[in-house]
């Protein structure tokens, strides 16, 4: 199994990505925690994995908590492998329209969040991998997502900095850009739903997919890979 004995924290994880990330993680002989907002369906969750796991709740644009949820971990199993940035917040307003408060409370979570646990990561000084979950809107966006777009351009940045940085610790760090993927988020896009936006079937891909490639990612099979972005996106990034 890839993630054998791996102790890993999964941010987002009651639902979606991340909670398919998890189980793919359980499947492959990892110790799982389910980092969410939400802790009943994080902990509900957990219980439904097929192996050692448990839901931490974690407000992960701030800072103490991402703290308390490490360590939390950290009791519980002994240690902290691998860390995976799923959590995300979404919004729909025009630029001319967004507040400065709007644009903290997405960058807090899409990208601050990921800092918090990636220095988490890094204090242990133990090594380890941290697979961040970006976006095709990092590379190509739309109208309306400027906050989303920016945070997930600046995580591929903070991405690249994580690989110098933990290189000398042995501390790995690459991201995955998923394009659509069969999720509520998704399907709750307003764009979709006034059809300013149009997605072919075809073009949709499933949370297993990105769980696949994140699984390889955090394993020691993907040892000499770090500092990279991953494109998990059926091509949609290929088209001209």
């Amino acid at each position: 199994m890839l993630l054998q004995d791996k102790i890993a924290i999964v941010t987002g994880a009651a639902g979606g990505i991340g909670l398919a990330i998890a189980e793919r993680f359980a499947a492959e002989g990892a110790k799982v925690a389910l980092a969410d907002l939400d802790a009943d369906r994080a902990e509900a969750a957990a219980r439904r994995l097929d192996g050692p796991a448990m839901g931490v709740r974690c407000e992960v644009s701030t800072e103490a908590e991402v703290e308390q949820a490490c360590a939390a971990v950290v009791a519980r199993y002994g240690g902290l492998d691998v860390v995976v940035n799923c959590a995300g917040l979404m919004t729909f307003t025009p630029l001319a329209e967004l507040t400065g408060a709007e644009w903290m409370k997405v960058l807090g979570v899409d990208l601050l969040g990921a800092f918090y646990f990636t220095k988490q990561l890094m204090r242990r000084g133990k090594g380890g991998a941290i697979v961040n979950i970006a976006s095709v809107h990092a590379v190509e966006t739309t109208a309306n997502v400027a906050p989303y777009a920016a945070a997930k351009a600046g995580l591929l940045s903070l991405t690249r900095t994580t690989a110098i940085e933990g290189r000398a610790q042995g501390l790995r760090a690459n991201a995955i850009l998923p394009g659509a993927i069969d999720t509520p988020m998704l399907w709750s896009n307003p764009n979709l739903k006034s059809g300013a936006e149009v997605l072919d079937k075809a073009d949709v891909g499933k949370p297993e997919q990105v769980a696949a490639a994140a699984a390889f990612l955090a394993s020691d099979d993907a040892a000499f890979i770090t500092g990279t972005t991953l494109a998990v996106d059926g091509g949609r990034l290929a088209k001209l």
